[in-house]
């Protein structure tokens, strides 16, 4: 028995007390509206009219159960409407994920920008490798993330790849840093600070390549993520590491400042080298959730970070690992 569709049609005869104006207000015929009011009373168990040939009038057990008969139907159609949100990424929970190299301000741009575009959504946010990301894609645990390119985007949807140009992190002391622009080349010699190599392994692998076709290959590869390491191994190993201008702090990246930091960041010559992300989504996955999501971390990379849009030659997905250079 379809409980909501009976309950409706005991609360259409209830208000109405007439079966002809129940039907009427259901857009059904009167028989099959006697038939549902009759097997409701054998399914409860008890009389909800008395019937005359002039007039319908609810009994005392009626009476009793039209008030929870309405909760019943007031509940139903929250649920029901609650189901359509949620199925067109209108309410719920969004499970997302942002790469450990960007910035705070990039951060908090998304998580500020992201209720305005869909309110009524719970966002959880996590910070995650984009092969962290590509595993929770695969085992359904994440349902949209800003990744690294180049890597296997096979069965995800992307937004717009966003270009950040990457700058060299060296001590003060180095020659090169009274370069307004550092040649690759010129870094020889000098050991190279990289994030690990599994967390995307074939941005790893192209990076290293090329700075190989740039005349730099480093003396050694030393291993770090956390900026106060980093800078760290800068400082007292002789080696060098690459990031984007966005995510230094003000006393390394201004030419002009010698706070005595003991480490600046000078942009590369030529701008070889570059953070390629995009938003990437499961196939069948891009509701309005979604995109709410991918539309703010988009504006948060180009506002925050400096990020400019670049349109392949070919979908992302139909390209070879080799093609994705820096």
């Amino acid at each position: 028995m379809d409980l909501v569709r009976h309950l409706e049609c005991f609360v259409a005869v209830a208000e109405q007390s007439h079966f002809g104006r129940a039907a009427a207000r259901l857009g059904i015929a009167q028989p099959p509206l006697s038939q549902r009011i009759q097997r409701l009373e054998r399914e409860l168990g008890v009389r909800l009219f008395e019937r005359t040939s002039r007039q319908v009038t609810i009994t005392e057990a009626g009476t009793l159960l039209l008030a929870e008969a309405r909760e019943l139907l007031g509940r139903s159609e929250a649920f029901m409407a609650t189901a359509r949100r949620i199925r067109d990424g209108e309410t719920g929970l969004l499970r997302a994920a942002l790469l450990p190299d960007l910035a705070g301000e990039t951060v908090a741009a998304v998580l500020a920008d992201f209720p305005r575009r869909h309110a009524g959504l719970e966002l959880e946010l996590h910070e995650l490798s984009t092969a962290q990301q590509l595993a929770r894609f695969a085992s359904q645990d994440l349902d949209v993330g800003v990744i690294h390119h180049p890597c296997d985007v096979t069965g995800l949807e992307l937004g717009p790849v966003l270009r950040r140009e990457l700058g060299v992190l060296l001590p003060h002391s180095a020659a090169v840093a009274a370069l307004d622009e550092v040649p690759l080349a010129s870094l020889t010699g000098n050991d190279l600070i990289l994030f690990p190599r599994g967390s995307a392994p074939a941005l790893y692998d192209d990076l290293l390549t090329t700075c190989a076709r740039n005349g730099f290959t480093p003396a050694a590869v030393r291993h770090g993520q956390g900026a106060s390491f980093v800078r760290g191994l800068v400082l007292s190993a002789g080696a060098v590491a690459f990031g984007p201008y966005d995510t230094q702090p003000a006393d390394v990246r201004d030419p002009g400042t010698d706070t005595g930091a003991g480490v600046v960041w000078r942009p590369l010559a030529g701008a070889p080298l570059a953070w390629r992300h995009s938003v990437a989504w499961p196939k069948g996955r891009g509701d309005a959730a979604v995109g709410a999501f991918a539309d703010a971390a988009t504006q948060a990379l180009r506002t925050t970070a400096g990020a400019r849009a670049e349109v392949p030659s070919q979908p992302l997905h139909l390209r070879p690992a080799s093609e994705y250079w820096l």
